[in-house]
C-alpha cells in the first residue's frame, strides 16, 4: 500500500507571509489542523499546524493591557515565524507501513508529500490512515473479530483458515501480534458473520485457545 494511493491531493496551503489570524481563520474552515506552507510552483518550505498557533497566542493568564497588547503582535505576526522549517516528510511511493512507523517515532499527526524536487503532492494523516486501513481490512463490511492464541511455527494460520472455511464462513483480513507469552503468537481474523459463537465453539473443539480481544494489550511485550 503505496502513500501515493491514500494520501489527501487537494491539499489546502498557505505562503510564508501569509498572517498567522488569516492562517487560522482557513484552519477553521476547511476543518484542518495542518497547512502546508509553500513558495514558488509549490515547494515545501515549512508546516504550520493549529498547536504552533495556539502557542503563538496571549496567554490566558495575563492582564487585559498584556492581553490586548499580545493580540496586536499576533495579528502582525506571518506563518514564516511560527512554521516549522524543513518539516518531515513523506515520498508518493512509501508505504503506509513505513507512515505510520514514521508518525509512531516522530509524534506527528500529518505529513506532507513530496517528490524528489521538493514539491508538494499531497499530505497524508492519521484520518487518511484510518480510512485506508478501514477499507483493506474489511470493517465497512458487518462481523466479528476473534483472537486466537498459537505457537509461534511454521503451519499453525493455515490450521485456523482451514478450521474457519469448513464453517463456510469468509474471512475480511487476519492480523497477527506478538503475545505476553514467548514463543506464541496471537491471530486475529475478522469474519464477516453474525454467528460468532458457533466459530468460537468449532475453533474450541479444535483444540484452539481463544482470546477476547477486548483484553488484549498491544504495547504488552512478551515476558523474558
Amino acid at each position: 500500500m503505496f502513500v501515493d494511493r491514500s494520501m489527501t491531493r487537494d491539499v489546502v496551503t498557505v505562503g510564508p507571509e501569509t498572517e498567522i489570524v488569516a492562517a487560522q481563520a482557513l484552519m477553521v474552515r476547511k476543518s484542518i489542523r495542518h497547512l502546508p506552507v509553500v513558495e514558488k510552483d509549490d515547494v515545501l518550505v515549512g508546516i504550520i499546524t493549529d498547536r504552533d498557533i495556539r502557542s503563538a497566542m496571549p496567554s490566558t493568564v495575563l492582564s487585559e493591557r498584556e492581553k490586548t497588547s499580545g493580540e496586536k503582535q499576533l495579528a502582525s505576526m506571518k506563518v514564516k515565524e511560527i512554521m516549522t522549517i524543513k518539516p518531515v516528510s513523506v515520498s508518493p511511493t512509501d508505504t503506509l507501513e513505513d507512515v505510520l512507523l514514521m508518525m509512531q517515532k516522530v509524534k506527528v499527526g500529518a505529513f506532507p508529500v513530496v517528490d524528489r524536487e521538493g514539491k508538494l503532492k499531497g499530505i497524508i494523516s492519521i484520518r487518511d490512515l484510518m480510512r485506508a486501513f478501514t477499507h483493506v481490512l474489511g470493517l465497512e463490511e458487518p462481523g466479528a473479530l476473534l483472537g486466537i492464541v498459537v505457537e509461534n511455527k511454521v503451519g499453525q494460520m493455515k490450521r485456523i483458515v482451514d478450521a474457519i472455511t469448513e464453517l463456510g464462513v469468509s474471512f475480511g483480513s487476519i492480523l497477527v501480534s506478538q503475545t505476553w507469552e514467548e514463543g506464541k503468537r496471537a491471530v486475529f481474523p475478522y469474519l464477516l458473520t453474525n454467528n460468532a459463537a458457533k466459530v468460537k465453539k468449532h475453533l474450541r473443539e479444535k483444540g484452539f485457545t481463544l482470546l477476547d480481544p477486548m483484553e488484549w494489550c498491544l504495547d504488552e511485550l512478551p515476558k523474558r
